[in-house]
């Protein structure tokens, strides 16, 4: 069961001076969950504070929450990183992160040359392996994946991540006929800062790379979708606390004590933020908390944005689906707050969370998802 240590998004009453957080950043208040297209909502009527995590606490009306490569080319690369020595080539992880595209490289026919890259969280185990233009198949991918599982000690994975939806039919295939789950996610955070360090260190020392072949893929996102209803909750709040005490919290996750994920602040750039530096974050508060907490951790949670122009909280999960998961009476207050909500979580490295509890006034917290709103790499 949750502790006193993990209710710190409980909020308490304390009078704040002109609705502004010790750190200067304008608060939204709090929102009740109303059904689709209604947006009604009423003045906020105090400011609270409960443990560093900061809110606006008011009373609203009902809101919803709604290539032809040379053979020594194609050959495998069990990898190294650094200088340590260590042996990255044999899996042992239950989750791997994949990615499957072309890089700015072309072979001696002017075709572009492709990658696969494979690790884990920790990039204790990586592989790369470029592969021929002609060869861009799920027989292929899935012959690299099998060569990797072959090796002695290798582990098989549960699941595999993947962040490009126009790769999602080869990798899902290969995947699947390995005994592998695909999830399509961008919470690939470590083969995305993989991918960023090999174009300085690997791609544009090559001398087949070009500047003029970059990938076409992009992310296509649509419109937000109307939320599921296991997926809705009754209140929500814009909310921030320390980096150093949003850590300790994130700790009942890697112990499985409560539902939701985290990663390693390295790999997006963030391990050098202060401790004390307040993380922005969106608190949901729900009588039925933990079965809401549940049936969002099958989520795989992207990012959360306040979409200005929609007046409306935009839930982004798996590679390209997004859910109207809350909203706001379209006034400038509001905008400003939401404005001033995206502007500190650009501040942070695009570091936030999406928090689930009972109420907040509650000491317990039943979800804490940790997030990065990052665009993945164009290559």
């Amino acid at each position: 069961m949750m502790g006193q240590q993990h209710g710190a998004l409980g909020m308490r009453q304390q009078q704040q001076r002109n609705g502004m957080s010790p750190a200067g950043l304008a608060l939204c208040p709090t929102h009740v969950l109303r059904p689709v297209h209604s947006m009604c909502q009423q003045p906020a009527q105090r400011h609270t504070r409960r443990q560093g995590l900061e809110a606006v606490a008011g009373h609203s009306e009902p809101v919803a929450m709604q290539s032809a490569l040379t053979p020594q080319d194609e050959q495998p690369i069990a990898s190294t990183s650094g200088t340590d020595d260590v042996d990255r080539s044999i899996n042992t992880s239950n989750l791997w992160e994949i990615d499957f595209c072309s890089r700015p490289m072309v072979d001696e026919r002017g075709k572009k040359v492709w990658e696969l890259l494979i690790c884990d969280s920790s990039r204790s185990f990586e592989y790369s392996e470029y592969f021929a233009n002609s060869k861009i198949n799920s027989a292929e991918l899935r012959r690299a994946v099998e060569a990797i599982l072959a090796r002695p000690g290798a582990v098989r994975p549960e699941k595999a991540r993947f962040f490009r939806s126009q790769m999602q039919t080869i990798i899902t295939k290969a995947l699947t006929e390995c005994g592998i789950k695909p999830v399509p996610s961008r919470r690939c955070f470590t083969v995305m800062s993989w991918i960023q360090e090999r174009m300085e260190s690997v791609y544009k020392l090559d001398p087949r790379y070009s500047d003029k072949s970059q990938s076409l893929f992009s992310l296509d996102l649509g419109p937000p979708e109307a939320l599921p209803d296991a997926l809705r909750g009754e209140q929500w709040a814009f909310v921030q606390l320390p980096l150093r005490q949003l850590q300790t919290m994130l700790k009942g996750v890697e112990e499985a004590d409560i539902f939701g994920n985290t990663f390693d602040l390295a790999t997006i750039g963030a391990d050098t933020l202060p401790k004390d530096i307040l993380i922005p974050g969106v608190a949901v508060f729900s009588r039925r908390a933990l079965p809401l907490a549940a049936w969002t951790n099958g989520l795989e949670i992207a990012a959360v944005k306040a979409d200005v122009l929609r007046s409306s909280l935009i839930l982004e999960t798996g590679v390209n689906q997004r859910w109207k998961y809350g909203g706001w009476k379209p006034n400038q207050d509001a905008i400003d707050e939401a404005e001033n909500w995206e502007d500190c979580k650009q501040g942070v490295k695009g570091l936030h969370f999406l928090a689930v509890q009972p109420n907040p006034d509650s000491e317990d917290l039943t979800g804490l998802w940790l997030l990065s709103d990052r665009e993945p790499p164009q290559v």
